[in-house]
């Protein structure tokens, strides 16, 4: 009994050992977003080449690995990558990595062996990202973005944050240009406004783990009088809108213009081409009258005898 279980053993280690140990390896730092990554499939077994070898990637939407060399619908969607075989390695190159289409779990996997000794272990690609950071005012219950310039009234509360996503949660801070005072928040709240808060002001965003990974925005604060700011905001706005239909106006003017002297220009060309035949048609009966007068008058002569 000893002797057959001694033997089962030693035929499951030569099983085990007929297959090719197969490892992955990728990157050693922290990968950031559009970077080259390359991955490797590498071999031990010197009697398996890399024909036999492919990579997959987990798909975590439809649940399922996916060989990436023959799966042409998936190929479409994971876009930038290229395959190379060398002598006892697959590489796998991503020129532009994304977070959202190349981040997840790869392997690679052995055409002659069955499942679950076919594979290597699963290797994890995180992408670390930081998108551009947007501001908006929050003084009020409506959320409106702002641009560049946010008008305020002189002793109002005014409040406005900033936002953006990134792969881990971002650390912000406020700051005004010229000042040294820093606040380590997304939103930056100013209460009863005065005309010397006015100015530009700057919001920092970055990655808690990857100081290189940060964004910033800068905005400009007016601080219109008290006694007529809401009055001055509506001019500023009324302004601006009429500046704008103004520029529409000209436009639509010098389009009419064009086209008014491009027609007449094409009348005048019309004109001066028909204006010869016309006067030669009218000169034929002047002409045809001519010649009838004198043949009649040719005809009336008689001959002398």
């Amino acid at each position: 009994m000893r002797g057959f279980i001694l033997f089962a053993i030693l035929v499951i280690a030569h099983a085990h050992s007929s297959i090719a140990a197969l490892v992955i390896k990728g990157p050693d730092k922290p990968v950031l977003e559009n970077d080259e990554v390359t991955l490797e499939c590498l071999l031990s077994d010197s009697e398996l080449n890399t024909s036999q070898v492919h990579f997959e990637k987990f798909s975590k939407y439809m649940n399922k690995w996916y060989r990436l060399e023959e799966e042409p619908m998936y190929r479409r969607c994971f876009t930038g990558v290229i395959l190379r075989r060398q002598a006892s390695q697959l590489l796998l190159s991503i020129r532009s990595i994304h977070s959202y289409f190349h981040q997840g779990l790869y392997r690679c996997v052995a055409d002659n062996a069955t499942a679950p000794d076919n594979s290597s272990q699963p290797l994890a690609i995180t992408v670390e990202y930081m998108r551009e950071l947007s501001v908006y005012d929050v003084s009020t219950s409506s959320r409106k973005f702002i641009k560049e310039n946010l008008l305020v009234t002189l002793g109002d509360d005014v409040e406005v944050e900033c936002s953006t996503t990134a792969s881990e949660a971002p650390q912000y801070f406020w700051q005004k240009y010229g000042e040294d005072w820093i606040v380590p928040s997304s939103k930056l709240r100013l209460k009863k406004v005065r005309m010397e808060d006015g100015g530009d002001y700057t919001c920092m965003a970055e990655h808690p783990t990857l100081s290189s990974l940060k964004k910033s925005s800068t905005i400009s604060i007016t601080v219109l009088p008290a006694t007529n700011g809401r009055l001055n905001q509506a001019w500023y706005d009324s302004t601006n809108l009429v500046l704008m239909t103004s520029v529409a106006g000209a436009v639509l003017l010098v389009l009419i213009l064009s086209i008014t002297v491009f027609l007449v220009r094409r009348a005048k060309q019309a004109k001066s081409t028909k204006g010869p035949i016309d006067d030669h048609s009218q000169k034929k009966p002047i002409y045809t009258a001519s010649v009838e007068s004198l043949a009649s008058t040719s005809g009336d002569k008689q001959p002398l005898v």
